[in-house]
């Protein structure tokens, strides 16, 4: 039987605030966390993306503290992107109980986050490398944190925060409530929690089931060489004007994908790790209102960009471990909705993706024999290729057609002509994406 947020434990001020967002049933994992964390307890939940477990640690949270205390909550989490979003959630969970919450993360001016402190706050949302800084310069105590809540956990384990985070509980009281949230449980997250929690409670949603139901699943298996002209197919012919999010495995070809859609007259924005923060911002900003109809990302925004209105999520280059995969298709779908999720799956790719074909347990509808597009056939190489990379094919012809003028030389459009490739699609010059 499902509880209303009141029934649940949540503050009057907090219910109000939900109702006039449009919140008004509490999602599964809502119903789990709350009375849990305001019984005081710790907690471990496992949910995957998009099953609202902000608020399932904010709302008993902003339940609890208090107005005129300063940074009694402490949220950490891996990307500015991600602490961007929570800090906005909370601010609109808390408009009527007078809290403060700010983001803390690297690429803005740490003068204009002391500032913001110096004003008081009562919660902070921060990336460990940012706050470890302002640990350091005193601009930031932790004396009075009685919350402490790790959001993602398995990513900041991913990028290397596990030292970072030690040394930020160091400075936090031993008599604190912590919560810990992550979609996936290695045996690191395990150990984590046995060392830094005390007979902590288990959540685990969906802990048998990857992909979600909501969220239809196709592929097209295509050459490598053809995979932008397939994709301008798929975005005129399928997302209907929906907003779409097309993931790529590199910035380089983050940039190369994003530059020619643009020229082909799509409304595009980009979002990879050497933007500085103001563009970032700006270009999740412009996606965010519909300026913008398609965003082409890295990784750095599989997990942590809410935006209600994705409709499509495609797949322009495989990942190679499934559940990046499922965290990126989580884009879509968002809080009950449904989606669309399209791989274009390059033969040399086709390894990767029946991992992930094998892990989910949905059918996956394969889009070859509808569209008419032959599936190539497979050939690997144990040697290295070089390729001059652009995404277009260029010895696709046609008296109209785009795709095969020669302007689309990629050797005299683009610095990058002479990037090495492997057989399988990757460069050999990846960068760190790492949030500071």
């Amino acid at each position: 039987m499902e509880s209303s947020f009141k029934e649940l434990g949540v503050s009057t001020p907090i219910v109000k605030a939900l109702n006039e967002y449009g919140y008004k049933n509490p999602f599964p994992i809502q119903q789990e966390s709350i009375p849990i964390f305001l019984k005081g307890l710790d907690m471990i939940g496992q949910a995957h993306t998009g099953t609202g477990k902000t608020a399932a640690y904010a709302l008993p949270i902003l339940t609890k503290i208090h107005t005129r205390v300063p940074i009694q909550a402490l949220i950490l989490v891996p990307t500015r992107e991600l602490a961007l979003q929570i800090t906005n959630e909370i601010n609109k969970f808390s408009k009527y109980v007078g809290i403060r919450t700010i983001s803390i993360y690297g690429g803005q001016s740490i003068a204009i986050q002391q500032e913001q402190l110096r004003k008081g706050v009562q919660i902070v949302v921060a990336t460990p490398g940012r706050l470890i800084d302002h640990l350091k310069r005193g601009s930031i105590t932790l004396d009075n944190v009685k919350f402490v809540v790790l959001d993602e956990a398995d990513r900041m384990l991913d990028m290397g925060f596990i030292d970072d985070i030690k040394f930020i509980l160091f400075y936090v009281n031993e008599d604190r409530q912590t919560c810990l949230f992550s979609a996936t449980m290695p045996p690191e997250i395990i150990n984590l929690a046995q060392e830094y929690m005390h007979n902590y409670q288990e959540i685990r949603l969906n802990k048998d089931e990857i992909s979600l139901d909501t969220i239809a699943q196709s592929y097209l298996i295509v050459r490598e060489n053809e995979k932008f002209k397939h994709l301008c197919t798929l975005i005129e012919n399928n997302t209907k004007k929906q907003q779409t999010i097309i993931f790529v495995s590199t910035k380089q070809r983050t940039e190369k994908v994003f530059h020619y859609l643009k020229e082909d007259g799509f409304k595009t924005t980009m979002i990879h790790g050497d933007l500085s923060q103001k563009q970032r911002n700006s270009a999740i900003y412009r996606f965010r209102n519909g300026s913008e109809d398609i965003l082409v990302a890295t990784d750095i925004v599989a997990r942590g960009i809410d935006v209600p209105a994705v409709g499509h999520v495609i797949n322009y280059d495989v990942p190679e471990d499934p559940d990046i995969y499922f965290h990126r298709i989580g884009r879509t779908a968002r809080a009950g909705g449904s989606g669309i999720a399209i791989s274009l799956v390059s033969s040399e790719r086709m390894d990767s993706f029946t991992r992930i074909m094998n892990k989910t347990k949905q059918n996956m509808h394969k889009l070859n024999e509808e569209m008419g597009i032959e599936i190539p056939v497979i050939q690997r190489s144990p040697y290295r290729t070089y390729y001059r990379d652009r995404p277009y094919n260029n010895s696709y012809n046609g008296s109209n057609n785009r795709y095969g003028t020669s302007r689309y030389s990629y050797g005299n459009n683009y610095r990058g002509s002479g990037y090495r490739r492997t057989p399988y699609g990757s460069y050999r010059n990846h960068n760190d994406e790492r949030e500071r």
